[in-house]
C-alpha cells in the first residue's frame, strides 16, 4: 500500500470517473486503474463497483476511502510543519465561501494576499454552506467562509464578525418613509428571497416569522443578492441586506435602506475548518488578512443579536 494509491483512490471518489481522475493525478487512465486493481488485490477486497455508472465505492470501499483522506491529510501535514518552521507562505489554499458573502469580501482579499503574498495560490470555491461543511469532512477545502454556528462538532468555528441585517425598501413601499422597521410590519407578499439551501434565507424566515405562515407564496426566488435589490429597485418589494452589501452604497441608495429595531439581527460570519485541519498557519493568516479589511465596529456584537439558522 503506497499514498500514491491512496491518493488514487480518493481522486476516483471525488470525480466518479477513472478517465477525469487520471486526468487531475497527472497519469494515464490504465496506471490509475491498475494500481488501483493492485490495491484492492493486496486487501483482498473490492474498493469499487465497476458495474456502475458513474463508478461508486463498495460499502467497504467508503470506509477504505475515508481512512485514505485522513492518512493523506496527516502526510501533507510533515511538509505544513516544515513550511510553518521556515515561516514560509507557500502552497495552496482552497477556501469555500457562500455567494452572500463573495461578492463583497473576496475582491479586497484577493488583491491584499497576492500583494502580500504572491507564492501562495488561493483556490476559491462559492457554493451553499452544506456543501462547504461536506467538502472540509472530505478534505476538499481546507477552510470556509460561511454563517454560523453550525452546531457540527467536527467543524471549528472562528468567529470574525457580525454583519447588522438591514431592511431594502422601494421608494414605492408604505415603509419608505419609516427611519426604524419592525420585523412584523413587513408584508411577506411583498419580500423576495434567496431560493432554497442559502442560509441567508434561512435568517430571513426565522427573523420575520414566515415558516409559521403555511399559505405562504414567493413570487420569485434568486441565488443572487444583487439580483434581489435590482427586484426591489423595479417594484414596491422589499429585501433584507447583509451589513457588507450596502456599504458602498451611494447616498441615494442608502435612503432605500431602514435599520431594524435594536437589538439590531444580525449574522454571525466564521472561518471554519474541520477539526483536523494542517494548514494552521496559512489559515492563521487568512483570518487576519480579513480582519484587517472588515470594519472594527463590526467584529464586536455590541446591540446587534445573532438571528438563528435553521438548516
Amino acid at each position: 500500500m503506497t499514498l500514491t494509491q491512496l491518493e488514487y483512490i480518493v481522486m476516483l471518489d471525488t470525480h466518479r470517473h477513472f478517465v477525469l481522475a487520471s486526468e487531475k493525478c497527472f497519469v494515464t487512465q490504465p496506471t490509475l486503474s491498475m494500481q488501483i486493481q493492485k490495491l484492492e488485490e493486496e486487501l483482498g477486497v473490492k474498493i469499487f463497483d465497476r458495474t456502475k455508472q458513474p463508478v461508486i465505492p463498495t460499502e467497504i470501499g467508503s470506509s477504505i476511502i475515508a481512512q485514505a483522506r485522513t492518512i493523506l491529510r496527516e502526510a501533507k501535514m510533515i511538509q505544513q510543519l516544515i513550511n510553518d518552521q521556515k515561516d514560509i507562505m507557500t502552497g495552496e489554499l482552497r477556501i469555500g465561501i457562500i455567494p452572500t458573502l463573495a461578492p463583497y469580501l473576496l475582491p479586497p482579499l484577493f488583491k491584499q494576499m497576492l500583494e502580500k503574498y504572491p507564492q501562495l495560490n488561493l483556490v476559491i470555491k462559492e457554493t451553499i454552506t452544506e456543501e462547504v461543511i461536506h467538502e472540509l469532512k472530505s478534505n476538499r477545502l481546507d477552510c470556509g467562509l460561511v454563517v454560523t454556528p453550525l452546531k457540527d462538532p467536527s467543524i471549528k468555528e472562528d468567529t470574525l464578525f457580525y454583519e447588522e441585517l438591514f431592511v431594502y425598501v422601494s421608494k414605492k413601499n408604505a415603509l419608505y418613509d419609516k427611519k426604524y422597521v419592525l420585523a412584523s410590519e413587513i408584508d411577506p407578499e411583498q419580500l423576495w428571497l434567496l431560493e432554497e439551501g442559502h442560509c441567508f434565507r434561512s435568517q430571513i424566515l426565522n427573523l420575520c416569522e414566515l415558516r409559521k405562515s403555511s399559505d405562504f407564496q414567493f413570487k420569485y426566488e434568486t441565488g443572487n443578492i444583487e439580483t434581489l435589490k435590482r427586484m426591489v429597485d423595479k417594484s414596491d418589494g422589499i429585501t433584507i441586506l447583509p451589513e457588507l452589501a450596502v456599504m458602498e452604497f451611494s447616498k441615494p441608495q442608502l435612503k432605500l435602506v431602514k435599520r431594524l429595531v435594536e437589538p439590531s439581527p444580525a449574522r454571525e460570519v466564521s472561518l471554519v475548518t474541520h477539526r483536523d485541519h494542517i494548514k494552521t498557519k496559512l489559515i492563521k493568516t487568512l483570518k487576519e488578512e480579513i480582519l484587517l479589511i472588515v470594519p472594527k465596529a463590526m467584529q464586536k456584537l455590541n446591540k446587534k443579536k445573532v438571528v438563528e439558522i435553521s438548516y
